[in-house]
């Protein structure tokens, strides 16, 4: 009795090498485009954290009739790093009549394309050390 031949059904080693060098250009092309989409995340936080301290700024002052003696940390206005941690913040410049505040990212974000984010009295939104405009950043 003859038995009818049946050919197995599968891949085979090229087509599956085929599959994965595809993939490897899919992953090599998307990842960086990623890291970018979770770096402008993450500079949420440091923006965030930074219109609240000049928040707290503006009510110390309100108070106390000048910024110069304003201090961040347990005891200050307001925490020395963002409230999810991506940035540690600083009071860059004090008088009785201004300020600066700038967010330093650390950790994950040190790699972040705009650098330290600024923010003054005025308002003004600038960037220290990175490769993009502040417009980009803000």
């Amino acid at each position: 009795m003859n038995m009818p031949l049946t050919r197995a059904r599968g891949f085979t080693l090229i087509e599956l090498m085929v599959t994965v060098a595809i993939m490897g250009i899919l992953v090599a092309v998307g990842f960086p485009s990623y890291q970018q989409h979770m770096a402008k995340g993450r500079r949420a936080d440091g923006r965030a954290a930074l219109v609240e301290l000049a928040q707290r700024m503006e009510r110390y002052y309100t108070e106390r009739s000048t910024y110069a003696t304003a201090t961040l940390g347990g005891a200050g206005i307001y925490p020395s790093t963002s409230p999810q941690g991506h940035y540690t913040l600083a009071i860059t410049a004090k008088t009785a009549t201004t300020f600066t505040v700038q967010a330093t990212p650390t950790g994950t974000q040190l790699n972040d394309a705009c650098g330290s984010l600024i923010y003054n009295h005025m308002g003004d939104k600038s960037v220290s050390g990175g490769t993009m405009s502040a417009a980009s950043c803000w």
